[in-house]
């Protein structure tokens, strides 16, 4: 006797590539690039130390010896800023990354055991939706000091439940499809058709939550930065130039904030869009399969 398996349809491309360019995408795409590149290659591109003070030339105005002049220590703008995207672009990764790998283990998890197993990490899912990452962050650094680590850590938390909700959500609408208990009716095990078909089947959706997390990630890092309990000076973040630049705004000088302020919102609206335009196409190509 031949027991055939239906399996599941091949995910079809996403509808429109090819056919017409998107313009603003593919100019998120260049800048996020760019900002990459800029960062990786800091120490070829920055003009001077972004560690070293001279408190001889404190905020220089842009082009004297300086393209975006000097902060109130006499440190050059530009090298800060070329080197503070390594923390500013990193630690965002980081937390968006461990995000996701802790929320698609829970949603596939909570789909494919389902049961009383599904519900709680449901509701702990939910429980999790009631904690702002902001309130997390201050409380790891009020029991952990101020620092990065202690940010990444409690936002990678907070960030868990929004990337885990999505994921088991695809995950329970595959394991409802025919070929889910084909495979059960052959003698597969849970995890292997968890391994198999359903991690690939939610991976789309998991890369799309990530990347639109990582605009919201970048926002609240920098966030904790300018409240003095993320990066800790002298070292070059974005959010903590926008800190320190204040004092130069109220004095006239407003290179320093200004600057950082505008690589901040840039970045954040690139990496946005990319987002946005990847959970549009993977929702298409879902519609498209069922």
């Amino acid at each position: 006797m031949t027991t055939t398996i239906l399996r599941r349809k091949s995910t079809p491309r996403f509808s429109g590539m090819g056919r017409k360019r998107d313009i603003p995408l593919l100019v998120s795409v260049v800048v996020i690039v760019l900002l990459a590149l800029s960062a990786a290659l800091a120490p070829l591109l920055a003009p001077a130390d972004p560690l070293a003070s001279d408190f001889m030339r404190t905020y220089q105005p842009m082009g004297a010896g300086s393209v975006l002049g000097t902060d109130g220590s006499g440190r050059d703008i530009l090298s800060r800023l070329l080197y503070g995207g390594r923390v500013s672009l990193v630690a965002p990764a980081v937390i968006v990354i461990l995000a996701g790998l802790l929320g698609t283990v829970i949603g596939i998890a909570s789909a494919v055991i389902g049961g009383a197993v599904d519900r709680v990490l449901s509701r702990l899912l939910d429980i999790g939706f009631a904690f702002p990452g902001m309130l997390l962050a201050i409380l790891a650094v009020t029991m952990f000091g101020a620092g990065v680590t202690p940010v990444v850590v409690a936002l990678a938390i907070a960030y868990v439940p929004f990337i885990g909700r999505m994921v088991r959500n695809v995950a329970v609408s595959e394991m409802a499809l025919p070929y889910i208990d084909a495979l059960f009716n052959v003698g597969q095990s849970r995890w292997r058709i968890a391994v198999s078909h359903v991690l690939p089947a939610v991976l789309p959706t998991a890369m799309a939550q990530v990347t639109v997390s990582y605009g919201y990630a970048m926002v609240d890092l920098a966030a904790m930065s300018f409240l003095g309990m993320g990066v800790q000076p002298p070292t070059a973040d974005w959010g903590l130039m926008v800190s320190q630049g204040q004092k130069g705004i109220i004095q006239g000088h407003w290179e320093e904030a200004i600057s950082a302020g505008l690589v901040i919102v840039v970045s954040v609206a690139a990496v946005s869009l990319v987002g946005d335009r990847l959970a549009d196409r993977v929702g298409n190509v879902r519609e498209t399969r069922v």
